[in-house]
């Protein structure tokens, strides 16, 4: 059965002070376990990594699961005075990280999170263990999806010229969201994919105003891994959808053979959505990921793996 989806009311568990602000964050599991930052994608709040957070919490009873609203999403308000571009987001999870653990934790970003990761690490950030969920390998403006990118980075310009009443009614259109859940979906579920929908219907548009929810965007299409891959020094975890509209699965593959240390968990019949229809999958990989007895840092390797 499907989980309903949370109420907005639910106050988060955790006020982080985060360059002249607060992120809301909510954490799941053991008070005092290691802690594992889970960082959402674009135009997500921490509904959307909730399930993972959950199973991850009732599966590694000595984790705690930290998932907070990016700066301009959910809860957590904009960063006051500053362009939300990928160095702002990755000095504020550096800011974040520091808040919750100095030292010890692991942390995951899923899509656009992923990016946000890389940034922070780049930056300085030193997690134990990295894991990317649909990792961002591909330039949005190459390829097959640059005339679809290009297409939306016209959607949200043409918001940022509204007065925002207008822009918020454009850019939470029920029928546009509807569209882009329906591409990204994947599964033949029904219940699964009216959930989907509804999630996307509930969460999707709670962003703190139109332009910086244009900045996210430009810097979403901006950056990919790929370029911050010679600044991991940790052991890394992609899984990735290979039904992924956004990063084909061959530039999946580019990056875990550009970094040193990785696994990449490959879930079959799944597309940009694996933290919605492959969460069991998803928490059992990082489960063996976060759990492996073995030292960081201690081989470099690689491996590649398909899901049953």
């Amino acid at each position: 059965m499907t989980p309903a989806p949370a109420p907005h009311s639910i106050a988060p568990d955790l006020l982080v002070p985060t360059l002249g602000t607060e992120t809301r964050a909510w954490a799941f599991g053991d008070p005092d376990g290691r802690p594992l930052i889970l960082v959402h994608g674009f135009r997500g709040d921490h509904h959307g990594l909730q399930g993972i957070a959950e199973s991850l919490a009732a599966a590694l009873p000595g984790v705690r699961a930290i998932v907070p609203d990016l700066p301009g999403f959910g809860a957590s308000p904009a960063i006051p005075g500053r362009t939300h571009d990928l160095d702002l987001y990755g000095e504020w999870l550096r800011a974040f990280a520091a808040g919750i653990e100095p030292e010890g934790f692991a942390v995951l970003g899923h899509s656009f999170g992923s990016l946000v990761v890389a940034n922070a690490i780049a930056g300085g950030l030193a997690p134990a263990r990295t894991i990317l969920v649909n990792p961002i390998s591909a330039p949005a403006l190459e390829g097959p999806q640059a005339a679809l990118t290009r297409l939306a980075i016209g959607y949200y310009r043409a918001a940022d010229l509204l007065p925002e009443r207008s822009a918020r009614a454009l850019l939470g259109n029920p029928l546009i969201v509807r569209v882009m859940s329906e591409v990204m979906a994947k599964t033949g579920d029904p219940e699964l994919r009216s959930w989907i929908h509804g999630q996307h219907a509930s969460y999707f548009s709670v962003f703190s105003d139109a332009s910086t929810l244009l900045q996210a965007f430009r810097a979403s299409v901006s950056h990919t891994v790929v370029e911050y891959a010679p600044t991991f020094d940790m052991p890394v975890l992609l899984i990735a959808g290979d039904r992924d509209d956004i990063t084909p699965l061959e530039r999946q593959l580019d990056l875990h053979h550009r970094l040193l240390d990785s696994r990449l968990r490959i879930v079959p019949g799944v597309g940009h959505l694996v933290h919605y229809e492959a969460v069991p999958d998803a928490v059992a990989c990082i489960s063996e990921f976060v759990t492996d007895p073995r030292p960081e840092g201690a081989s470099r390797a690689r491996s590649e793996e398909v899901a049953a």
